[in-house]
């Protein structure tokens, strides 16, 4: 059975659902702008509550990733954030974590079909989020006024030290570390971009923590790192017929909006908000696949739950995952305003000075 076609039992294009993906995209490019990640926390959990299958979200979402990617890293590399020798070197082990990936969900796919598929994509995601989403979440918090980390050797600090064959120096980030520290966090963000669709909040996170960049250059050399893992990775879907190309147009036009306006806001905001805005999202986007996960259960035979019990699960998933693009949109926006405001006043401040 081909499930690219099988998919279109699935969504229903109404005006209310086109309008619905186009605010998920712009939300989704808002984050990827803002963040680095290529938005897939938001854009396939958006799309799966809407009933399409896990592993046409995925394949959907990473087909519009790599354009949406490449303008973002375009925008980003004009303020001097985009580290491109780092975002290459990391593109080649994502490119091999991307093919396998693929192979993985392919398997799954075959195995337990559809419900195995989205069983296994909730659960990836609601394990990650909570991982990655919670560790963001706490640094965000416990950072200074100043958004500075309390002082302390950190990991990154500790492999910086070790001088392991082949050193590499990344001038935009600031950063002399071993290669072999950058294969693992590139490993890993190609995987979960190929089954999931995720990979900025694992690669942005790997790089501060890890690598030892800045949120600012993690978050826009990720952007090289999502181009190159999306082109690659779409070819890959395309050619087993994962592809719906509705899905990913309609939220290809909203992201592309919302990617700008997300760039240009990391040039105004504190770091620690950045951190506090990846951390948010993910831990409520979450909870939102938490409730989606005894569906997949039930319909795999392994959960006994009552149809309106599951019913009722599936609209509060629904409702939390618009919460989850409310709150980003707001956070985002809001501190943008703030920032330009302040901005404003200070040089209308300086202005009459001069007078």
């Amino acid at each position: 059975m081909d499930v690219a076609l099988d998919s279109l039992r699935f969504i229903d294009l109404s005006t209310s659902s086109i309008i619905f993906l186009f605010i998920v995209g712009f939300i989704g490019g808002l984050v990827s702008g803002f963040i680095g990640s290529g938005g897939a926390f938001v854009l396939t959990p958006g799309m799966m509550s809407l009933g399409v299958p896990g592993t046409v979200a995925v394949a959907s979402n990473m087909c519009h990733k790599f354009p949406k990617a490449l303008v973002g890293a375009i925008k980003r590399f004009r303020y001097g954030q985009v580290d491109i020798k780092l975002g290459l070197v990391m593109a080649v082990s994502a490119g091999v974590g991307v093919q396998f990936g693929i192979k993985l969900q392919r398997i799954i796919l075959e195995k337990w079909g559809q419900s195995g598929s989205n069983l296994y994509v909730s659960l990836s995601f609601v394990a990650v989020l909570i991982l990655v989403g919670g560790y963001v979440f706490y640094d965000a918090m416990t950072a200074d006024k100043s958004g500075k980390p309390k002082p302390g050797v950190s990991l990154a600090q500790r492999l910086q030290k070790i001088e392991l064959w082949p050193m590499m120096t990344f001038k935009t980030a600031g950063v002399r570390i071993s290669m072999w520290f950058t294969i693992p966090v590139g490993l890993a963000t190609g995987m979960l971009a190929a089954t999931i669709a995720v990979g900025g909040f694992v690669g942005v996170p790997g790089m501060i923590y890890i690598i030892g960049c800045s949120g600012l250059v993690a978050s826009a050399t990720e952007l090289v790192i999502a181009f190159v893992m999306g082109l690659g990775g779409t070819v890959n879907w395309a050619m087993h017929g994962m592809v719906d190309i509705r899905l990913t147009v309609i939220i290809l036009a909203g992201s592309l909006l919302g990617v700008q306006l997300g760039a240009i806001g990391t040039t105004i905001v504190k770091e620690s908000l950045i951190k506090f805005v990846m951390g948010s999202i993910m831990l409520i986007v979450a909870v939102s696949r938490g409730l989606a996960v005894p569906k997949y259960l039930a319909e795999l035979g392994l959960m006994d739950v009552d149809p309106g019990t599951v019913s009722i699960m599936d609209k509060a998933s629904f409702l939390i995952m618009c919460a989850a693009l409310t709150f980003g949109a707001l956070i985002i926006l809001g501190s943008m305003y703030k920032a330009r405001k302040a901005n404003a006043a200070e040089e209308e401040r300086e202005a009459i000075v001069r007078v």
